[in-house]
């Protein structure tokens, strides 16, 4: 994480943004009083029935302002003339359209509050692709999102109120005040028709990760606070005993994803060579290290934790059986590196089959990135579940050993998905 002075834009054409966009506002946003939610906000998340797969988008650190008006930070020389905002936007519908993902989850940093003139009308647009498209969306804060005239509720009550989201503002009915805003969790529900139907086969936690410190005494970032670790292992070990209790009672947890925005001091245990990706730049977590990673540990669940704040870090790499994965900078008005493309993870989840041909319990989580290049090239394919060494596969390992399917096809030496028999990169 890095500071950086910006640009300033043209106030005629943030007057154009806003202008436009109040066009579309109330198309977009359902957050009046007495309004009914629509899309798909209320739908239970599933796994597909027919491929037994579940696929999330992360979008970390878009860090959205004034659209059009709003110009790019560290592209090369020949990209920054008509470089905006709306690249961001046309980077998300490309991933939309490439990956056609389940879930996308919007790690902080949405919005960049200090260039944003009007904060709510930013999110609008930030979120846009999702919302038009009727993609379940969920999101958490960063640092800079309550950076303009709302502040960290109002911009959560903000998005909780936008159309398709599933993302909340707090869980209810704790017995404790909970730190934070954007603390809450989803389940994803077994094949229609299996015998895990009805339960939750894949958990993911959502945190606030806080802003800055206000102890006077402790510089930097802030923490994950006591009460949200509380929150979470009550809610780990109630979804773990659903789970591992009648009907269909399972031998191990279901498998958790955790996402928040700023890295925990973990991600500084790893070399330089036992993590997939790279590290380019120091690791920014608070000064305290508030115990959550052991928390997770403890509650024995969680298979990833997925994080933004550090643009020019994307690497992904397992400690004590948990992956501490970065998204790599989205934003084009966030900083990031020239020449090296804005990206983004994505997560692929798979059920095994069970002895009588149904889908039963989560079998792999697979993850790799896509870069902003031109070809959407794909990367750094890893496994984060299960651990245990088994052959994973490459493109170039596929186009060694294996014959293509003439269902899809792409460019290969722009590493694209490739369906092989039935299995698929994803």
């Amino acid at each position: 994480m890095v500071t950086r002075d910006l640009p300033s834009a043209a106030s005629s054409l943030k007057l154009l943004f806003l202008s436009c966009l109040l066009l579309v506002v109330v198309s977009v946003v359902d957050a009046a009083p007495g309004h009914r939610r629509r899309g798909p906000a209320t739908e239970q998340l599933r796994f597909d029935s027919r491929r037994g797969k579940f696929k999330i988008l992360q979008v970390a650190d878009m860090h959205y302002a004034d659209g059009a008006a709003t110009g790019c930070l560290n592209v090369l020389p020949e990209q920054v003339s008509g470089c905006s905002d709306l690249n961001t936007t046309a980077f998300i519908r490309r991933m939309i359209d490439a990956e056609h993902p389940d879930l996308i989850v919007f790690t902080g940093d949405n919005i960049y509050g200090y260039d944003a003139t009007d904060s709510a009308l930013s999110m609008v647009a930030a979120f846009a692709p999702a919302v038009e498209e009727g993609i379940p969306w969920a999101a958490v804060l960063g640092n800079h999102d309550q950076e303009g005239n709302l502040n960290r509720e109002g911009v959560m009550r903000h998005v909780v109120g936008m159309k398709g989201t599933l993302s909340r503002l707090n869980p209810s009915g704790l017995g404790f005040d909970i730190d934070g805003y954007g603390n809450y969790h989803l389940t994803v529900a077994g094949a229609e028709g299996s015998e895990l139907a009805g339960k939750s086969v894949l958990n993911f936690y959502f945190l606030d990760s806080g802003d800055y410190s206000t102890d006077s005494a402790i510089r930097g970032y802030g923490w994950i606070k006591p009460s949200q670790q509380l929150w979470f292992q009550e809610t780990s070990a109630k979804l773990q005993n659903e789970y591992m209790s009648p009907p269909n009672p399972q031998k191990e947890p279901a498998p958790g994803i955790v996402f928040f925005h700023i890295p925990l001091p973990e991600y500084s245990s790893f070399g330089t060579a036992n993590f997939t990706g790279v590290k380019q730049e120091g690791i920014s977590s608070p000064n305290v290290n508030s115990g959550f990673f052991t928390t997770m540990v403890g509650a024995g669940d969680v298979k990833a934790v997925i994080v933004g704040h550090d643009h020019v870090n994307d690497f992904c790499g397992e400690l004590t059986g948990i992956h501490l994965c970065y998204g790599g900078g989205f934003g084009y008005h966030a900083y990031g590196k020239a020449g090296w493309p804005r990206r983004a993870r994505v997560l692929s989840i798979a059920l095994e089959k069970t002895q009588d041909g149904e889908w039963g319990a989560v079998k792999t989580i697979k993850t790799w990135k896509r870069l902003d290049d031109g070809h959407l090239s794909t990367i750094d394919y890893q496994l984060l579940k299960p651990l245990k060494d088994q052959p994973f596969w490459t493109p170039h390992d596929l186009c060694a050993t294996a014959e293509v399917s003439e269902r899809r096809i792409w460019k290969l030496s722009d590493y694209q998905s490739v369906i092989i028999g039935d299995d698929l990169k994803e």
